[in-house]
């Protein structure tokens, strides 16, 4: 596992230590920020289920200005900080451990506002639907933002979540990659 381009490129990335998290291979990696980037001039970024911090890293080393890492697992949370570390991210970058209700919550009080959310739960505890349901009720993704949603290939996602867009979806074996703009006129 290895951040795949932009300014960090080739550095390799630990992985959460044991089986409870899947680190997005290098080929979905690419994919995805060539569907939505590939790079990117500023923005801000929230990696909810972080694992390694693979998704945000890889959205920093490709000129996203700040990323929100957020994962429930201490391990995880010890990985995302080294993976920082190791890319000299440590100024662009916020931490948390928290699940994701709890950290909704919490950036709603921030009154926070993203750009680029990557979506990637454990497979069998998808939420994505209802978590993209509280992000618009929210407003916690901007105008013209970008949700990327990971899930496995069998789960089919709806077309529109509200505001949310489906523009893009596509399959990698047993992983797919589904990819919701948020059409806001507000």
């Amino acid at each position: 596992m290895r951040v795949v381009s932009g300014t960090c490129k080739g550095r390799p990335l630990k992985a959460v230590p044991g089986n409870t998290t899947r680190p997005t291979t290098d080929k979905v990696k690419e994919a995805l920020f060539n569907m939505i980037g590939p790079y990117f001039d500023g923005g801000i970024g929230l990696d909810l289920f972080a694992g390694s911090g693979g998704l945000g890293l890889e959205g920093l080393s490709r000129g996203l200005e700040k990323v929100i890492f957020i994962d429930r697992e201490s391990r995880a949370i010890q990985v995302i900080q080294e993976n920082i570390r190791v890319c000299k991210f440590e100024g662009q970058s916020e931490v948390y451990r928290n699940d994701a209700e709890r950290a909704l919550k919490a950036l709603i009080k921030r009154e926070l506002t993203f750009d680029y959310i990557f979506l990637d739960p454990p497979y069998k505890k998808q939420q994505l639907v209802s978590l993209m349901e509280k992000m618009e009720k929210q407003d916690l993704v901007k105008p013209d933002g970008v949700i990327v949603c990971e899930h496995s290939f069998d789960v089919e996602l709806p077309q529109t979540v509200g505001r949310f867009n489906q523009i893009k979806h596509e399959k990698y074996g047993i992983i797919a990659v589904t990819i919701y703009s948020n059409s806001s006129e507000s």
